[in-house]
Formats: structure tokens, C-alpha cells, sequence
């Protein structure tokens, strides 16, 4: 028998002319999966199609072709994440605390979203060139530099911070930690077991890269005792 699952082309037909949105973002969401799985070459516009109630017609009128959804897909990733950070009020507090609260969030993002790692590690195979072409993608990218900008000169003025913090630096050493915190996560933990990635050792490893990054910025910073779980 035939998969009875999916809806008569009529049906979808319908659906589509009723919310292309919820249409277009439908296959978006089915699109990220199949290719996190599976990435670009790997991945099959006929089972995208399968699992959402667009047709394949409705993909390339959607997206173009195969690479045009690939593109979609990643900046639709890079923007769900940016806009997490945008969300995060820093400003009013003090420069140590905003500091300590973006590098949170900055793990906690990562750890919660595993399929952006697997596709920003699927981009770095093809060595950025989706990423190089997004209009979209490098302005996304700058709002959490400034935002680390604004910090480090509030720490600076306050007397808080070294001289030498900088932004780009700091956003590369959070996200180093927090993106290899998933991306090994299944040889790591095979090679040393699953104690890091309990709740309680993933808490502790969230407050190691804090105490990391303000050690390295914030003047006569030390870090507590005790990690709190």
C-alpha cells in the first residue's frame, strides 16, 4: 500500500493558496532536519516533500532549486539563533553580570540547538560558500559583536575590564567552548563517558566557560568555589 499519510494533492493544493506561510516555513523546518542529516548532497527534495504537505513544485516555486532552500535553511537558522541573543537585555546590567548572562545564553543556545551545529559544520565542509552568498547572514552576525562591543567599553570606562578585551576575540573563545560542547559530543563522550553531559555536568561546564571568560577579562576576577548545579 500506498503512503496514506499525506494529504490528496488537491488538499494540499488548498492549504498552499490558504497560508503559503505556514506552507513555506513548514518546509523550512523539514528541510533543516533533512539536511542536518544528511547535507547537501545527501539530502532529497522528493523526501522533503514527502514529509511536508508542499509538492515539489511548491519547493522550487518556494526556493529556486535544491541550493536555494539549502541557503534558506541556513539563514533561517542563523536568524532563529541571532534573535534569541537580540531578546537578551543586557544593557541595564552591570558590565561583569552582562558578561556572565551572554556567555550563558551563548551555551545554553548552542546546547539547545544541535541541528544549527551540524549545518554550520556541513557549511564549513563546503568551506562558507552558501554563507558567502547570503545577503542576510553577515549583518545577522554583527548584532552580537556589538553587543559584546557595548560591554567591554562599559567594563573599560568602569575600570572593571582589561584594556585589551575585545569583542570579536571574546565571541570567538564563547563560541569555540559552546559549540564544541555538541559537535564532539557523541565522540567525547564515547571516548570518556557521559558525565559532562548530565544536567549537573553540563551546569558545571556552563559555569567553566563563564569563569574562563571573566578570568580572562574582568581585573582580580575568581571564580567561585563551588559551582552551583
Amino acid at each position: 500500500m500506498g503512503d496514506t499519510s499525506r494529504k490528496p494533492a488537491n488538499t494540499r493544493k488548498a492549504h498552499w493558496k490558504q497560508n503559503p506561510d505556514g506552507v513555506k516555513e513548514d518546509i523550512l523546518r523539514v528541510a533543516t532536519e533533512e539536511f542536518a542529516a544528511h547535507g547537501l548532497s545527501g539530502g532529497r527534495i522528493d523526501e522533503i516533500a514527502r514529509k511536508t504537505e508542499a509538492s515539489k513544485r511548491m519547493i522550487y516555486y518556494y526556493f529556486g532549486d535544491k541550493d536555494g532552500l539549502y541557503q534558506a535553511v541556513l539563514e533561517r537558522v542563523y536568524s532563529t539563533l541571532r534573535e534569541n541573543e537580540d531578546a537578551l537585555k543586557v544593557g541595564d546590567l552591570d558590565p561583569v553580570a552582562a558578561l556572565s548572562r551572554l556567555v550563558e545564553a551563548t551555551f545554553e543556545a548552542h546546547a539547545n540547538t544541535p541541528l544549527f551545529i551540524r549545518l554550520v559544520m556541513i557549511e564549513n565542509i563546503h568551506n562558507a560558500a552558501y554563507l558567502r552568498r547570503s545577503e542576510i547572514i553577515p549583518g545577522l552576525n554583527r548584532s552580537i559583536i556589538d553587543k559584546l562591543d557595548d560591554v567591554c567599553q562599559r567594563g573599560k570606562e568602569a575600570g572593571l575590564f582589561r584594556a585589551n578585551a575585545d569583542p570579536l576575540e571574546l565571541h570567538w573563545l564563547i563560541s569555540s567552548s559552546s559549540f564544541y560542547n555538541v559537535s564532539n559530543k557523541e565522540t567525547f563522550s564515547t571516548s570518556f563517558g557521559d558525565t559532562l553531559y548530565t544536567a549537573q555536568g553540563q551546569a558545571r561546564l556552563k559555569q567553566r566557560v563563564v569563569d574562563m571568560i571573566l578570568g580572562l577579562v574582568v581585573i582580580g576576577y575568581e571564580p567561585p568555589l563551588v559551582v552551583s548545579e
